[in-house]
C-alpha cells in the first residue's frame, strides 16, 4: 500500500510520517529532502536558483540516498553525491532556497521520477511531501493532506530551529511561511494542492500520536 502525505510547511508531514511508517513497517520516503538536497548543492556549486538549464542538470545528475545505520529501519543520513547532508538541509539556508529550486519544472521532473522509482521498490510506503498524492502518485490507495493554523505550525518550526540551534521569533517564522505557502500554492509547476481525492485533517489541536492513530485507522480500513 502507497500512503501519501502532503500539506504546508510544519503541518506535521515528516514526523508523521515517520512515526506511521515505523508503526507499519512501511518504508518511507521525504521526498522534501531530496529537494532541499539539491538546494544546497545549488548554493555550494555557485547555482543561480534561477538558473533553470543548471539546476536541471544538478538534480538529474546528483546522487540523493538516504542510509539507515544501527539497524534503523528509517533513514538516519541523507547524502548527496556521497556528502552528508543532513544537517545542512534543515538550514534557514536550505530553507530560502528550497522554494525557487523546487519550483523549477526541470527540477521536479528529475525528482518525480526518481521518487517513483523508489516506491516501486517496497510495496508498501509512506511518502510525504507537497505534490505526491495530487502529482507522483496519483494512484495511491490512501492520501491524506494535512493542515494547521498557522500559529501553530511557526510554533512548531520555531521550536524545531531553537532545537537545531537556528533560534528565530514566531512572528518571524510565520512570516517566512506564510511566504512559501504563497510560493507553493502558486507555481506553475505541481503546485501545492489537495488531491480531489485525499482525506484532509487538521492537526491544528492534535498530538503526533493522536494524527498517527488517525491516519492508522484509515490505512486497516483500506487494506
Amino acid at each position: 500500500m502507497i500512503v501519501a502525505i502532503d500539506g504546508p510547511a510544519a503541518s506535521g508531514k515528516s514526523t508523521v510520517a515517520r512515526m506511521l511508517a515505523e508503526r507499519l513497517g512501511f518504508a518511507y520516503l521525504d521526498t522534501g529532502a531530496m529537494y532541499r538536497a539539491v538546494a544546497v548543492e545549488a548554493l555550494r556549486r555557485g547555482i543561480a536558483l534561477d538558473d533553470s538549464e543548471a539546476l536541471g542538470a544538478l538534480a538529474r545528475s546528483i546522487g540523493i540516498a538516504f542510509e539507515h545505520e544501527g539497524g534503523s529501519a528509517l533513514p538516519t543520513r541523507v547524502t548527496a553525491d556521497g556528502r552528508d547532508v543532513t544537517a545542512e538541509i534543515r538550514t534557514p539556508e536550505a530553507d530560502a532556497a528550497v522554494s525557487p529550486v523546487s519550483a523549477e519544472p526541470r527540477v521536479r521532473e528529475a525528482m518525480v521520477a526518481q521518487q517513483r522509482r523508489e516506491a516501486a521498490l517496497e510495496p508498501d510506503t509512506v511518502l510525504e511531501g507537497r505534490d505526491i498524492g495530487s502529482v507522483v502518485l496519483p494512484g495511491a490507495e490512501l492520501k491524506v493532506f494535512l493542515t494547521a493554523a498557522g500559529h501553530e505550525r511557526a510554533r512548531r518550526r520555531a521550536l524545531d530551529m531553537a532545537a537545531r540551534g537556528t533560534p528565530m521569533t514566531e512572528d518571524d517564522v510565520l512570516a517566512k511561511l506564510e511566504s512559501r505557502d504563497r510560493y507553493d500554492s502558486t507555481r506553475v509547476s505541481s503546485p501545492l494542492v489537495r488531491a480531489a481525492d485525499a482525506l484532509s485533517l487538521d492537526t491544528t489541536c492534535m498530538s503526533v500520536q493522536q494524527v498517527v492513530d488517525a491516519i492508522s485507522a484509515w490505512v486497516e480500513e483500506r487494506r
